[in-house]
This record gives structure tokens, C-alpha cells and sequence, in this order.
């Protein structure tokens, strides 16, 4: 007998070359757009932290500036009687500049400011709060080492010349400076000093100096290395403050009387 078997045969399909080479496609595109969102959002978090940075570095800066200017003018001789005789060593006097006080140049007492310009400001003043007088500058490139930085100089003041006499020394600087325009400055009315730079060593400059209230900052920094994704332009931070200052100034005698102004 013979026997007969009957197979039931199954067909069983499997995925075609083309349809894993389009799931294979479809995958790849998510994944390079998840990855480059990734790389996005990278880029993005590198640049809010260099720009945190440099807002940072900008701010500690104009803080330390605010501090300096605040003690602008101390101590000075309405505080002191310039007419003893007890004053050992003697007080030093000078006739250069008849419109100003004849004390400008002792190293006892702050002038207040010296010199103003849109790229750089000196002044006297006990910034150290012991009462010592230094002669502080901030200035772009003021060591003549980097065209670009805003530096900072403080050194204690000697019997000398306040703006020729006395020697800085460079130290806290801002790099990446982009605009040479970072201080302005306002009278008491109100007018802006737009004739710059003025120091004390004529009597119309003197007097400009001892009306001096209030200094304008505007510090903007651009760092080359980073840019930025949305504009592809390097990376700029921009800090802006503004002070009034108690201007005890020793550089115009008339018609302030002590031969000082405080505004």
C-alpha cells in the first residue's frame, strides 16, 4: 500500500532589499537631525557661556571701577588746616597752576580727577579706604602692550605732579575691547564734555574738571574665538553703568572756596 503525504507549505515573506534600504534612509535622517539639534543646542549652551563670561568679566570690572570712583577726592584739604605749622614733613606747594589748589601735588592729599577722555580717566583718592592717597588710570592699551584691553593702573601716590609725576603700574585689564568711546562725561547742568581730552593744566580745563558729576561707562566685548550661530558674527557682550560723583576737586581754586568744588 502506498502511502501518500500531503505537505502544506507555507509561504513565509520577509522585508524586500528596498524597503530595509528606506527604513535604513528614514532612520538616518532622524538620527543626523536628533544628532544635529544635539549639536545645536551645544553650540548654543558654548556660546551663553562665553558670553556669560565675558558679561562677567565685564561686570567685576565697572564694579571695581564704581568702587575706585567713589572715593575720588579723599581725603583732600577741606578736611585738614593747611595753615599749621605742625605739618611734619612740610606741605609741599606749587606755582605752576595759580587757578589751582597750591597742594596738588602732596602726596597727602587727592586732587580728585586729573585727566579725562573717552578712552581714559585718572584720578586721586584713597580707593585702598585707609586713607592713603593713590593715582588710579583706566585706560585702553594704557601699558602700550594691548591695543585692545581696557587696564587698570594703581600706585600710591608721590609728591609730584599728579598727571606727569607718578609712575603706573598696569595690573586688572578687560580684553576684546571693541569701542575706543567707553566713558562720557556730564557737568552739574547736565552738559555733556564733548571737547576731550581735559586735564588740569589749563584754567578752563581746571574748571571743567571741578564741575564734573557724573561719569558715564559703556564697555562692549567682542571675543574673536566664538561665534555666534544665529548671525555667524563673533561674540559681543556690552556692560553700561553710570555714576555721580562727589566731586571734591582740588584742580580750581575760584570761585569754589577751599580751593576745592564738591557737587
Amino acid at each position: 500500500m502506498r502511502m501518500r503525504r500531503n505537505f502544506v507549505h507555507f509561504r513565509q515573506r520577509g522585508f524586500t532589499l528596498l524597503e530595509l534600504l528606506l527604513v535604513l534612509g528614514i532612520l538616518g535622517l532622524v538620527t543626523g537631525a536628533v544628532f544635529s539639534q544635539m549639536g545645536v543646542a551645544q553650540q548654543r549652551m558654548t556660546t551663553e557661556g562665553v558670553k556669560l563670561d565675558d558679561f562677567q568679566e565685564a561686570r567685576d570690572f565697572v564694579d571695581q571701577f564704581f568702587r575706585d570712583i567713589n572715593q575720588i577726592g579723599d581725603p583732600n584739604t577741606r578736611i585738614a588746616d593747611t595753615t599749621s605749622l605742625l605739618w611734619s614733613p612740610a606741605l609741599i606747594s606749587q606755582t605752576s597752576y595759580t587757578y589751582a589748589s597750591p597742594y596738588i601735588n602732596d602726596n597727602r592729599f587727592a586732587m580728585g580727577l586729573v585727566k579725562i577722555d573717552s578712552a581714559q580717566l585718572r584720578f586721586e583718592g584713597s580707593v585702598n579706604g585707609i586713607g592713603t592717597v593713590q593715582s588710579v588710570i583706566y585706560g585702553v592699551n594704557g601699558s602700550g602692550s594691548c591695543a585692545l584691553c581696557l587696564q587698570r593702573s594703581q600706585v600710591d601716590k608721590i609728591t609730584a605732579d599728579p598727571l606727569t609725576g607718578q609712575t603706573p603700574n598696569w595690573g586688572t585689564e578687560v580684553n576684546d575691547v571693541v569701542s575706543l568711546v567707553i566713558f562720557k562725561y556730564f557737568l552739574t547742568d547736565g552738559t555733556q564734555v564733548t571737547t576731550l581730552p581735559v586735564d588740569y593744566t589749563t584754567q578752563a580745563g581746571a574748571q571743567t574738571l571741578a564741575n564734573v558729576k557724573t561719569i558715564q561707562i559703556n564697555l562692549t566685548i567682542r571675543n574673536p574665538k566664538v561665534m555666534d550661530q544665529r548671525t555667524g558674527q563673533p561674540i559681543e557682550t556690552t556692560f553700561e553703568g553710570e555714576v555721580s560723583l562727589n566731586n571734591c576737586s582740588m584742580a580750581a581754586v575760584t570761585p569754589y572756596s577751599m580751593g576745592m568744588s564738591c557737587n
